[in-house]
């Protein structure tokens, strides 16, 4: 499968960077989403059925995939909360290919870097030096590793040969916080009704009397407390829990605090964010994502351990075929297959050093400010506005509002609201996503974007005006 002529794969290789880095330089400009054509959903099976085909071939449909990603790297990609990477991140890709390095163990370079961030992670959020860590696919995996240990520190380690038969765990989180927590404990077997979702207050942030209530009720009942789960920039508002007193409340009770830093844990390089993030210091572990505040490409998530010991006690299986050695290839110990479920995984941690490296702390904490600044922007706009209605504070990238009309019930207000968000999106003029705030539907724009400006806010919002009307005409149609 090598090259049968290196020069004229260079010059494929070299063409097919040209296309990637030209799409990139014009990420600012045209549509943001656009829907996958026919012919090319068509010729993605007719691939594989003609396979082998020709390298032009093989160039030209490559080439055609370009402009159907889901469009984060787009400035007025507002949805959800994705990241929308760099151009740099091509070149740590390519290094990365060319070593092919299976990172789940053995002693080689792709260790060491993963080590090296280890120690740098641990550093940002003040945990010892002697704190575990792990590059995986993202939170929801993180989620995973965490409440494993977590669980499994509980129940003395008993589960892992054992099973988790009449353990009686029961963890709380915030009912803002993300499905993955409760995935997390589906997949632990532990069922996800193990998983108590707490009450916030008028900031979205988990209500603290509430919480303790809860424990005591189910400490009261003959269940175990063994875990809470502290948001940090929850799905909806983006709001963060209030994570001192959550640390306090974990304290107070014995039992192991989680903090779910999905997008905002990375905040903690950004001198608006880090200060809301007080008590995060004092969490047993933080999953949180490289690849949506701090622009690393997908994917790229972490999950931060502060006792190694508990961590690797909650994995490590080392079988004959995997015995750890002293010198030679098998050295290197404890491999990452040691504080997690994967043996093969890749070369994640080089694309998250090199940007680091690339762009260092305090510009990447720069880019986060920069977009609380345009999310307050975006808050003040529509406060400004009579045809917009904000429906939830602002606190860290996320500003939730709707457009209003009078006379309209609150059952129509979401059907025109949800209408002019696929509207925009099918448009490809700017795609924010859709969540529901104390019962109504909104628009939720989320600017994790180093590319957006001002000026697309205004796009965004005079957009929206125009839609509106048409919008409102096929509602009452329907």
């Amino acid at each position: 499968m090598e090259p049968d002529d290196w020069t004229a794969f260079r010059q494929r290789a070299q063409q097919t960077l040209d296309r990637a880095l030209d799409r990139l330089e014009q990420a600012g400009t045209g549509r943001v989403w656009s829907p996958v054509p026919e012919n090319v959903d068509a010729q993605l099976d007719r691939a594989l059925v003609d396979a082998p085909l020709a390298a032009d071939s093989v160039d030209a449909a490559l080439a055609s995939l370009l402009p159907y990603g889901v469009g984060n790297t787009h400035p007025r990609f507002l949805g959800w909360v994705h990241g929308s990477g760099t151009p740099f991140g091509l070149l740590p890709a390519i290094i990365e290919a060319s070593i092919n390095a299976n990172c789940g163990g053995r002693d080689h370079v792709g260790l060491r870097v993963e080590h090296a961030l280890t120690r740098w992670v641990a550093e940002q959020f003040r945990f010892p030096e002697s704190a575990s860590g792990l590059v995986v696919t993202g939170t929801s995996m993180a989620t995973v590793v965490a409440m494993k240990v977590a669980r499994d520190a509980a129940l003395d380690f008993a589960s892992r040969e054992a099973g988790i038969d009449g353990s009686k765990l029961v963890a709380y989180t915030s009912a803002e916080a993300h499905a993955c927590n409760a995935r997390a404990l589906d997949i632990l077997g532990l069922g996800t009704s193990a998983l108590r979702k707490i009450p916030v207050n008028d900031a979205f942030r988990m209500d603290l009397s509430a919480l303790r209530a809860a424990i005591d009720q189910d400490r009261a009942a003959g269940l175990v407390p063994f875990a809470i789960i502290g948001t940090a920039g929850t799905v909806n508002t983006g709001a963060i829990d209030e994570l001192d007193g959550v640390a306090d409340v974990a304290d107070e009770e014995g039992i192991w605090f989680h903090v779910d830093g999905a997008f905002a844990a990375s905040g903690i390089l950004s001198e608006v964010v880090a200060p809301r993030l007080r008590g995060i210091e004092r969490a047993h572990s933080i999953a949180f994502d490289f690849h949506k505040w701090l622009h690393v490409n997908y994917d790229s998530g972490f999950v931060l351990v502060r006792d190694e010991v508990l961590h690797r006690r909650a994995f490590s299986t080392r079988p004959e075929y995997l015995k750890a050695t002293e010198r030679g290839l098998a050295a290197g110990n404890p491999w990452p297959v040691e504080y997690g479920p994967e043996l093969s995984r890749g070369f994640r941690a080089l694309k998250v050093w090199a940007h680091i490296a690339e762009f260092g702390p305090e510009r990447l904490g720069a880019a986060i400010s920069e977009n609380c600044y345009l999310v307050r922007t975006l808050a003040a706009l529509v406060d400004e506005a009579a045809s917009f209605e904000r429906l939830a504070p602002v606190e860290t990238s996320i500003c939730c509002f709707r457009y209003v009309v009078d006379g309209l019930s609150e059952a129509e207000l979401d059907a025109l609201n949800e209408e002019i968000v696929v509207r925009l999106q099918e448009t490809g003029v700017a795609a924010p996503s859709t969540t529901k705030v104390k019962g109504k539907l909104a628009i939720r724009a989320n600017i994790t974007n180093h590319r957006t400006r001002e000026a697309d806010l205004h796009v965004l919002l005079d957009a929206i005006r125009d839609i509106a009307p048409q919008a409102l005409e096929r509602i009452r149609h329907v």
